[in-house]
């Protein structure tokens, strides 16, 4: 069991935040198949193909831990949406010691992994190899999907919020994970092979949604970090899901096989980019397609940070769904 006691300020302080850096690390274990992956089995595979050639040892042993991942790996983002630049500017500069000590976690008794001895031993210069390998790793196979990461995160945040507001904390940690419970400033996680207590003493707590978590809970409870919950966000199960191109084909003979096929896409948040490459098409024939989309009340536009993402309308969704056969007399 952890047990963490938030004390009234921790309850002020407690907040939500999406992280790449996140999304990132505990993405490897899945891809290397040292964790659960049938959720994240479509990008997967594509996934394996795009990292050929980027050696991930070093970052697979250090995520790989029956019980740890390494805490250097992930410090959590001081924003509500982090850039991934500048949680790698942060890594970056992890103190030597602080390093060790997470290595040494990860030991089993049985020592380190021959790939983390390096990193061990002089982790000043291997962590700056580890950096360039994450910035490979995340231009390869975590920035082409993380607008619709992001989206899930950012949607999962909203219902929070709204828990938060219709029912207060309590609500809020009824579903976030079967592992916590919550009761007078005290939450309970129940992990059998750890046994800690930590007051928060007001440093709040931190609570971020991670797709690549799924199915687990992950726990960051060291001092001095703040407290923090990765757990999995709502609507995993359709993020990789196959679109149904039948559903547009009627739809396609009214506006279009272009403007159809880019509706089925558009069930969560998409940026013109990645829609591009989802019909391909060009960025700048999606762009007029959205805009007649939008004028017909069929789209929706928002910006979210240097992203502009597109959803379709429950409109749109009704379009989609398919016509009932007339009932014969």
């Amino acid at each position: 069991m952890i047990q963490l006691r938030l004390g009234p300020d921790d309850l002020a302080r407690i907040r939500f935040a999406l992280s790449p850096l996140e999304e990132l690390v505990h993405s490897v274990p899945v891809l290397t198949g040292s964790g659960q992956h049938m959720v994240h089995r479509p990008w997967r595979a594509k996934a394996l193909s795009a990292v050929a050639g980027i050696d991930l040892r070093v970052l697979a042993d250090l995520t790989r831990g029956p019980r740890f991942v390494a805490d250097f790996l992930a410090v959590p983002p001081e924003a509500m949406t982090g850039r991934f630049g500048d949680e790698l500017d942060a890594l970056a500069t992890t103190p030597a010691d602080d390093v060790v000590r997470s290595l040494e976690e990860l030991r089993t008794g049985q020592g380190l992994p021959e790939s983390l001895r390096p990193l061990h031993e002089h982790p000043e210069r291997e962590l700056s190899r580890l950096v360039a390998t994450m910035t490979l790793y995340w231009r390869a196979a975590i920035e082409p999907v993380w607008p619709r990461l992001r989206s899930l995160g950012d949607a999962d945040v909203a219902h929070r919020a709204r828990q938060l507001t219709s029912g207060g904390l309590d609500r809020v940690f009824a579903d976030l994970h079967p592992e916590v419970t919550y009761a007078s400033g005290v939450l309970n996680i129940d992990k059998p092979h750890h046994n800690a207590v930590r007051a928060a003493s007001g440093a709040g707590l931190l609570l971020v949604p991670c797709v690549f978590a799924w199915p687990r809970l992950l726990v960051l409870h060291n001092a001095p970090q703040q407290p923090t919950l990765t757990y999995s966000p709502r609507g995993i199960g359709q993020l990789w899901s196959a679109r149904d191109d039948a559903r547009s084909q009627p739809l396609a003979e009214l506006m279009g096989r272009s403007r159809a096929a880019l509706l089925v896409h558009l069930d969560l948040p998409v940026s013109t980019t990645q829609l591009a490459a989802y019909v391909g098409v060009s960025s700048a024939a999606v762009s007029q397609h959205l805009a007649v989309l939008r004028r017909c009340g069929l789209v929706t536009s928002h910006r979210s940070g240097r992203w502009m993402l597109h959803q379709r309308t429950a409109l749109a969704t009704e379009l989609l769904q398919p016509a009932e056969e007339p009932k014969s007399r």
